[in-house]
């Protein structure tokens, strides 16, 4: 147990970093959140759509930025709190009092560590449930204006209801419609039915509204109430207002599809297991064509398609997936199971299974047969194909799993990056922080993008995709804890001019 002045140290060290912390995260969202509004705005105005639907799209994008921001402001809070104390000689009091600098950096270390935890529960558990949400509210949104539902040769409901329309020829660029047939049953009354040759249409600023030119064409016009009456009238150029259009929208309440970055980590593995079982029936299968081919030209018969498989495992894979299902059953109520069969008695006899015409060995081949041909022209392609396609798909899961993991732990490797920095250079104020903030997060999102690719091209492991610049921020974070820990290389107000002889170790130093 740590003597009573470590334990206080800790605390004290700990409670430095809660608002920088609060402050720098709140802060970059808040920037990047606003970013979000300002692209986005503009479009969803233009829709129409209620303030609440608009307000619940940037809700959503919050997660998201989140899981992006966190593991920034760590660094940032870490630059911050680690600066001001070797500014104020609270580190250099410190070393006095016996207390190591590798001491002073394990509770930050430690809370960092805990982050990480809380920030990877948050990007496997949370944020695919606010992205599936977020990609079916925007689905939603783009299918309410009615330029996007509009198609060609069909009756397509302008105003749900009341009002259709049907063209055969509808051009997206210029809005001009051809051979136009509209229904109008928003009088109870009567009922309009009216044809043109042509026409333009376009819509108000709201999108709510649908205005139509409509050129040489006439309107029949038939009363309900006295089906005797009928009314047609011709003209050349007849101009209408739609109100109305589109202006319901109607969420989707149930949408099974999920992209990766929809699923959490226990779906993910099972996706990345289903997949490796095609790579191995796709591999089964090329090895079962090429040698049938063999076969034919030795004048056997051809083997029959395999139905070994790997069976599916029924248990969730990997002890962090059993462990969420066994939380999940103590805390949710149990599902009723359906009824299984029960097993046939003992003394039941079981039907022979037939045999294939090959286990006979060498069976006659009959003409039709060596008419076919001896080799399959491209043996094996169609298989090729699905077993790269099986690793690919694998592959994105897998990046995808991997990443979660990576961004989770960026909280600690930048901490580890952040405190040698900050105790090296204290004189160098906010300059420091937000030149060094900038980089690291620049490099390593950089890093983090090319990653995924290569990773998705098969080109890299996934592992290695989405880990190499944890790996190489961590090696540069331990080297610097490494060379504030030397002699002669403490807190001792370093600015920007030592950071190539302090860092690089050039045995040149500037003259005193």
């Amino acid at each position: 147990m740590a003597p009573p002045i470590v334990r206080t140290i800790s605390r004290y060290l700990l409670r430095q970093h809660i608002a920088p912390l609060g402050f720098a995260l709140a802060a970059l969202t808040s920037l990047m959140l606003i970013q979000q509004i300002a692209k986005q705005l503009s479009s969803l105005l233009g829709k129409g759509l209620p303030t609440s639907v608009i307000i619940e799209v940037f809700l959503l994008s919050v997660p998201f930025i989140v899981a992006v921001t966190l593991p920034m402001a760590v660094l940032v809070a870490v630059l911050h709190v680690f600066t001001r104390l070797a500014a104020d000689n609270e580190i250099t009091a410190m070393q006095a009092g016996g207390v190591s600098v590798g001491r002073v950096i394990a509770p930050t270390l430690a809370g960092a560590a805990g982050i990480a935890l809380l920030s990877f529960l948050w990007n496997d558990q949370l944020l695919p449930r606010t992205n599936h949400q977020l990609r079916t509210l925007q689905m939603d949104i783009q299918r309410k204006k009615p330029s996007l539902a509009l198609k060609e040769q069909v009756i397509n409901e302008v105003v749900p209801g009341q009002t259709f329309l049907r063209a055969s020829r509808i051009d997206g660029n210029t809005n001009k419609l051809k051979d136009v047939t509209l229904y109008d049953l928003s009088d109870a009354e009567r009922r309009r039915i009216i044809t043109a040759d042509s026409g333009r249409m376009a819509y108000s600023a709201g999108g709510r509204d649908l205005f139509l030119t409509l050129l040489d064409g006439d309107i029949e016009e038939v009363n309900r109430t006295d089906p005797t009456q009928f009314n047609r009238t011709f003209f050349s150029t007849n101009r209408m207002r739609v109100v109305g259009v589109a202006n319901s929208f109607q969420p989707t309440t149930t949408d099974t599809y999920k992209s990766d970055r929809e699923m959490s980590t226990c779906e993910m593995q099972e996706a990345v297991d289903a997949a490796r079982r095609d790579v191995e029936s796709a591999a089964g299968d090329a090895r079962l064509v090429i040698e049938n081919d063999l076969r034919r030209l030795a004048g056997l018969a051809p083997l029959p398609p395999s139905t070994s498989a790997r069976p599916r495992d029924a248990r969730p894979p990997g002890p962090y997936c059993r462990a969420l299902q066994r939380l999940a059953t103590w805390l949710l109520p149990a599902e009723a199971g359906a009824q299984t069969p029960r097993p046939a008695p003992r003394g039941a006899v079981k039907p022979p299974r037939p045999l294939p015409p090959s286990a006979g060995g060498r069976v006659p081949i009959t003409p039709p047969y060596i008419a076919a041909g001896l080799i399959t022209p491209g043996a094996g392609v169609s298989e090729q194909q699905r077993l790269r396609g099986a690793r690919e798909r694998a592959a994105a899961y897998e990046v995808e799993i991997q990443k979660k993991a990576a961004i989770a732990v960026a909280c600690l490797v930048f901490a580890l990056v952040g405190a040698p920095i900050a105790l090296r250079f204290q004189r160098g104020g906010v300059g420091l922080v937000l030149g060094v903030s900038v980089a690291v997060f620049t490099v390593y999102y950089i890093g983090l993008i090319g990653g995924e690719e290569l990773g998705d091209r098969l080109i890299l492991s996934p592992f290695l995709a989405m880990w190499t610049p944890n790996l190489i921020f961590a090696t540069a974070g331990l080297f610097g804890l490494w060379r504030i820990r030397k002699p002669g290389n403490s807190p001792h107000g370093g600015d920007w001019s030592d950071l190539w002889p302090a860092w690089i170790g050039a045995p040149w130093r500037n003259p005193r």
